[in-house]
């Protein structure tokens, strides 16, 4: 799925699930998105929440393909956003930052 076709506000249900690294995380990611770093997944399935779509993002969308593919073998419904990061932002999409000082960026 295209940056650009998710819809604006996620529907009830629904969840994007970021797996950056923690300092892509903190320099800026998408409002309301779950962060589980790609290196981290397999010990912290139990920390996915429940969705009935699971979203599926990273930089570029290499490692979010990954990551869905091994959720999906594994009972999610996961769908990887292509482009990832960079497609959202490209597309105008609001991020936020974990440093208050700094303007949000895709790291």
């Amino acid at each position: 799925m295209q940056p650009e076709e998710l819809p604006t506000e996620l529907p009830d249900g629904s969840v994007l699930l970021d797996v950056r690294e923690h300092e892509e995380w903190r320099a800026g990611h998408a409002p309301g998105a779950v962060h589980i770093p790609m290196s981290e997944i397999v010990q912290r399935l139990d920390d996915i929440p429940e969705a009935d779509q699971l979203y599926v993002v990273c930089r570029s969308g290499g490692r979010s393909a990954k990551v869905t593919a091994y959720l999906n073998a594994n009972g999610w419904d996961a769908v990887n956003v292509e482009r990832g990061m960079n497609g959202w932002a490209a597309t105008g999409r609001p991020l936020v930052s974990d440093d208050p000082s700094g303007e949000p960026y895709v790291l």
